[in-house]
């Protein structure tokens, strides 16, 4: 149930009522279903929480996350970087803006982290020098 965290506020409205005066103030709550981890990364730390509690409060077009419960424990934060996928449309838009190979184009996108704009201006920039 997403509205859990408002019951234990003791004269706070309940189930429908409860519902009712969060959309008339512009509040949408849902419970994220299925959470099984929540990851914080700092520079120098990660906090891992497990089996947490998160539900997603929208009030006036910002999107919040309320993570509660679970057990936490922190860890130095990893120094792999996560692989990025780049899908084969990306690629190929890549190449035929730039008329480089797929595998410059991979690599481009990969250095600009997906973003294509990116990709291509450096390509481009490459072509000239």
């Amino acid at each position: 149930m997403a509205y859990k965290a408002y019951k234990a506020v003791k004269g706070a409205p309940q189930g429908r009522d409860a519902k009712r005066m969060m959309q008339k103030m512009g509040m949408q709550v849902d419970e994220i279903e299925g959470v099984t981890e929540v990851l914080i990364r700092t520079p120098t730390r990660e906090i891992v929480i497990d089996e947490p509690v998160v539900t997603s409060v929208v009030v006036q077009g910002q999107k919040m996350f309320q993570v509660t419960g679970g057990s936490s424990h922190e860890r130095a934060p990893s120094t792999e970087a996560p692989l990025m996928e780049i899908p084969e449309a990306d690629a190929k838009l890549v190449a035929e803006q730039t008329g480089k190979s797929l595998d410059d184009a991979r690599t481009a996108l990969k250095e600009a982290g997906g973003d294509l704009a990116e990709a291509i201006l450096k390509l481009k920039q490459k072509g000239k020098t």
